[in-house]
C-alpha cells in the first residue's frame, strides 16, 4: 500500500452531526458510485486524478505521530472524533488500515475522548469490544440487496457481514449506530423501508438521509414526498423501538419545496 505524509491529521468538521474528524487514508478501495462526495471533492481539488486513483488508497504513515502531538493541545475542546468522513477506517483488503485505525482509537481512548466510527468494511469487533463503552461503532447501510451493493458499492463488505459485526458489538454492550444514507428512491431500487428497519432494530442510533449529487431521484415522481413519508416512517419506528435518530439536512422538506 502506498504511503503519504501530512502536516495535520485532526480537523474540525462541518458535518452536522460531527465534531472533529480524522481521515488517515487518501482514497477508498470500496469505490462507491452514488456518486461519492469525498471522491468528487478529492478530484476537484487535485488530491486524486481519477476513479482508479481513488480506489487505490494511500495510508498517511505519520498519522499516529501527528495525533500524539495534536491531542494534548486540543483535548479540552474535543467532544468526539469521527473515523472517517472522507474514507473508511476498516477498508476491505487493507489490514494496515484497520491496524492504524485501532491504534488511533486506542490513543483517543487513553485521552478519554469519544470515538465514532463508520464503515462499509469489516469491523474487528473483538478488538473494538475491549475499548471503553463511550465509543460508538457504526456501519453504512442503505439496502439489503446484494445486486444493489455490487452496482453502487462494488468493493465493499457484504451487507450481511456488516450487520453481523455490528450485532456482535451490540451483544458485547457496545454502542452502535447505522447511517442509512444515501437512501435510494424506488426508481433506483424498490424496497420496503419498514422491513429494512426491522432487520436493524437492535442498534442504538439511526441516521437517515436522502440520495444526493445524482439526478436519478428527480426522475421519480414526487420524490420529495417519498422522502417526507420515509422520514415519518423512520421517526415512528425509532420512537417505538427506543432508538435515537437523526434526520440529515434537506431530507425532509415541507410542501415538497
Amino acid at each position: 500500500m502506498e504511503k503519504i505524509t501530512r502536516k495535520q491529521i485532526l480537523n474540525k468538521t462541518n458535518v452536522e452531526y460531527g465534531d472533529y474528524a480524522i481521515n488517515h487514508i487518501l482514497g477508498c478501495a470500496h469505490g462507491c458510485r452514488y456518486p461519492c462526495y469525498a471522491f468528487m471533492m478529492a478530484k476537484r481539488f487535485g488530491k486524486v486524478k481519477n476513479y482508479e486513483d481513488w480506489i487505490n488508497p494511500k495510508l498517511v504513515e505519520n498519522a499516529v505521530d501527528l495525533l500524539k502531538k495534536e491531542l494534548p493541545k486540543k483535548q479540552k475542546n474535543i467532544k468526539s472524533v469521527h473515523l472517517c468522513f472522507a474514507t473508511d477506517p476498516f477498508m476491505v483488503g487493507y489490514p494496515e488500515v484497520t491496524e492504524m485505525s485501532l491504534e488511533i482509537i486506542k490513543l483517543l481512548d487513553f485521552y478519554g475522548i469519544k470515538c465514532v466510527t463508520l464503515t462499509k468494511g469489516i469491523m474487528p469487533f473483538k478488538e473494538l469490544s475491549k475499548f471503553d463503552n463511550k465509543h460508538e461503532f457504526g456501519i453504512s447501510l442503505v439496502s439489503l440487496d446484494e445486486d444493489f451493493r455490487k452496482k453502487y458499492e462494488p468493493y465493499s463488505a457484504y451487507y450481511s457481514a456488516r450487520i453481523y459485526d455490528l450485532m456482535a458489538l451490540c451483544n458485547n454492550n457496545c454502542r452502535t449506530w447505522i447511517s442509512v444514507e444515501p437512501y435510494p428512491t424506488p426508481n433506483i431500487i424498490k424496497q420496503d423501508l419498514l422491513s429494512f428497519f426491522n432487520r436493524i432494530s437492535f442498534t442504538n442510533k439511526i441516521v437517515f438521509g436522502r440520495w444526493n449529487y445524482n439526478k436519478q431521484i428527480e426522475a421519480y415522481p414526487n420524490y420529495q414526498q417519498f422522502y417526507n413519508n420515509a422520514v415519518n416512517t423512520v421517526i415512528d419506528f425509532c420512537k417505538c423501538n427506543n432508538i435515537e435518530y437523526h434526520i440529515k439536512d434537506k431530507t425532509l422538506k415541507e410542501n415538497n419545496e
